[in-house]
């Protein structure tokens, strides 16, 4: 059957514009040296400096080279799936070689050895249990001290008001930071982070400065009646403010969900230490939404690699709350292919916007919503660019985008986006059945 994927996705997984543009060179089969593959992987020979080989594992497009690139996916493994998907007759099915069967076999094991790791996992004992009491004690006794002092500093700001935040130094807002960090609320320090950025911002950055100093007054008052709160909203709180869970233990507690999902979506920020990258699943047939959080530091890869426009049968487990949104993926189950289907989306503007009330009213804090939407048209109106659906309502855009507007080709397209509550940020499109990540 082939890998049913396009050129355009796999270049997505390259990780910059000189990995992509040397992968397109060794697209071809003059490159290459004992070509194959097999329902489970694709393999090669790549000549270089020395003789690499190059392993693709078809179930999670997950690449290894034998070359000495610290980029991930490198060179190698983005031309021979190029090569493969491009000019598959080049690639031929038969059995796989011993150094493939060995590598499958090996990752099958660690696979299995890390599930049984998760099952098995033995509670503390008594010391141990003891001693974990005290840590968490001491650290529930630092952060309420820290949104004691939070409470003081914000009750400073409505007691003075707002305009005089216009003239505040940088130094305002990075020392109330540095005491949330103090107090291991971390969850609090990025939001006062967040803040520094809006007085001047705009015309009406009052108003939204005010927004987000009110959701963190919820936040503090949330957290202080907390025992008062439904247990899955309680788990948002203590997440917002700065408790976190492994990813075992989102695995024990989470809500598991096994669907056909859709990546849709995906964006990459430059952070202080290194680089964040947001992926957006959908299911299709449960239509639930889920976000996978990868984190990369001093220039290392990401540790998965999710191509967007593919879909694929998998497990997702998703953080504990009220309106779980964000997942971990803990197992595939079925073949990568490319999406060409119309998505599971809204009919229009305002039935997102249902969807976003309904989301709002059980988890206020949620600050960004996957929007998919059936057949709008990208419009421009001087500056201002936007969506427009076919009840004629429009959201604007968080940017121009040129490659939106010559994709749609003025006709109805199904859109992909992130908003923010102010404007949605493109992510990709639909049309003609083939999918595009803008």
């Amino acid at each position: 059957m082939g890998i049913q994927l396009t050129a355009d996705q796999v270049l997505t997984m390259a990780p910059d514009a000189s990995s992509s543009a040397a992968g397109k060179k060794l697209a071809n089969a003059k490159n290459w040296k004992n070509l194959g593959q097999s329902p489970e992987a694709l393999w090669g020979e790549c000549q270089g400096s020395a003789l690499y080989q190059v392993r693709v594992d078809l179930s999670s497009l997950t690449i290894q080279c034998s070359c000495p690139s610290r980029k991930l996916p490198c060179k190698h493994g983005l031309g021979l799936l190029l090569l493969a998907v491009t000019t598959p007759s080049t690639v031929p099915t038969t059995e796989p070689p011993e150094w493939i069967t060995a590598w499958l076999e090996k990752r099958a094991a660690t696979n299995k050895r890390k599930e049984a790791k998760t099952e098995a996992k033995e509670p503390a004992n008594g010391e141990s249990t003891a001693a974990q009491k005290k840590t968490a004690e001491k650290r529930l006794s630092q952060v309420t001290m820290g949104i004691d002092r939070l409470d003081l500093w914000l009750n400073d700001i409505v007691r003075n008001g707002l305009g005089k935040l216009e003239t505040q130094p940088a130094k305002f807002w990075a020392s109330q930071k540095a005491l949330m960090e103090d107090a291991q609320a971390k969850g609090l320090a990025n939001r006062i982070a967040r803040m520094a950025d809006i007085p001047n911002s705009s015309p009406d950055w009052p108003e939204k400065l005010l927004a987000h100093l009110g959701q963190l007054a919820l936040l503090t008052q949330a957290f202080r009646g907390l025992d008062q709160l439904d247990p899955a909203l309680q788990e948002d709180v203590r997440q917002l403010i700065g408790w976190s869970l492994k990813e075992d233990e989102v695995i024990a507690r989470g809500e598991k969900v096994t669907d056909n999902w859709l990546i849709v979506g995906q964006t990459t920020v430059d952070e202080d230490r290194g680089r964040s990258q947001r992926t957006w699943l959908l299911g299709a047939t449960s239509k639930r939404q889920a976000l996978l959080l990868q984190f990369s530091f001093a220039g290392a890869a990401f540790a998965e690699q999710y191509p967007i426009g593919i879909q694929q049968i998998a497990d997702l487990a998703f953080w504990p709350g009220a309106a779980p949104q964000r997942a971990i993926l803990t197992a595939r189950r079925g073949n990568v292919s490319a999406i060409t289907e119309p998505l599971p989306a809204a009919e229009t503007i305002e039935d997102f916007f249902a969807e976003v009330a309904t989301t709002l009213a059980l988890q206020p804090w949620r600050d960004r919503f996957l929007c998919t939407l059936h057949n709008v048209i990208p419009a421009c109106t001087g500056d201002q660019w936007y969506i427009c659906d076919s009840s004629h309502q429009m959201l604007p855009l968080a940017e121009e985008h040129w490659k939106l507007m010559a994709l749609a080709g003025g006709n109805p397209v199904d859109f992909v986006g992130e908003w923010d509550g102010e404007a949605l940020l493109p992510l990709a499109i639909l049309a003609d059945h083939k999918y595009y990540a803008l």
